[in-house]
């Protein structure tokens, strides 16, 4: 694998593990301030797991999540890798500005 790639890899690994930190603490304060109201009727008959409901697609937040856990969403968010991954990207770009690659025509 190319140095590029490895690099972009192993960087897209800890941003997904910051995700998940991110997730697991959203998921947390949620429960804490909803008391653990986090499921519906629905989704407790069907047994959903709450934190499934911190991913995935919004229409399993319908079908499933308490009306009280919908306005905490509305309220907070509901984290998306997508829009982490955007926050995690800039935050870090700043961070390592410094170090970027030299341009091609001062290596020639």
């Amino acid at each position: 694998m190319s140095v590029i790639l490895s690099d972009a890899f192993a960087a897209y690994q800890r941003m997904r593990e910051d995700f998940e930190l991110h997730r697991r603490a959203t998921f947390t304060r949620a429960h804490a301030e909803l008391r653990g109201e986090l499921l519906g009727a629905r989704g407790r008959a069907a047994r959903i797991d709450p934190y499934s409901l911190f991913m995935g697609p919004q229409n399993r937040v319908e079908a499933y999540a308490s009306d009280e856990l919908q306005r905490w969403f509305a309220q907070h968010g509901r984290p998306t890798v997508e829009q982490f991954e955007a926050q995690w990207w800039s935050s870090h770009a700043d961070q390592s500005a410094g170090a970027a690659v030299a341009p091609l025509r001062d290596i020639a």
